[in-house]
């Protein structure tokens, strides 16, 4: 069965999508400690990749590791949502769920943090 909100088109559909989105980032940001978190460390990282970068490419690869942190933990987020309106019981597969979305964060934190020193150190 199709979702009885899919099946709008053109410019709608867009407009919609868009507005959705933002809900979805004032969600994560009132409900999510981690992702508030992430924010604040993107408003001080994101004008000094812009100061620090030598280049173009430098700065790009800088804002760019900062923006994957914030885009993996929306997904997480949303896994950890998802998992939890299905059941709040303590079960191994939700527990691995949530364990892999939280270490995809992880792993985005150290890409941010590598492609910085690299940047940075040379």
């Amino acid at each position: 069965m199709e979702s009885p909100f899919k099946g709008k088109t053109g410019l709608r559909r867009i407009w919609n999508a868009f507005h959705y989105s933002l809900d979805g980032l004032r969600a994560a940001y009132r409900h999510e400690d981690a992702f508030r978190q992430e924010v604040l460390l993107t408003l001080v990282a994101l004008p000094l990749a812009l100061w620090l970068g030598d280049s173009a490419l430098e700065r790009a690869l800088m804002i760019g590791s900062v923006l994957l942190v914030l885009i993996v933990e929306l997904l997480n987020s949303a896994i950890e949502a998802t998992v939890d309106r299905v059941s709040l019981e303590r079960h191994q597969l939700a527990k691995r769920a949530k364990d892999i979305g939280s270490a995809a964060v992880l792993i985005a934190l150290i890409n941010a943090a590598v492609v910085w020193g690299l940047v940075l150190l040379g």
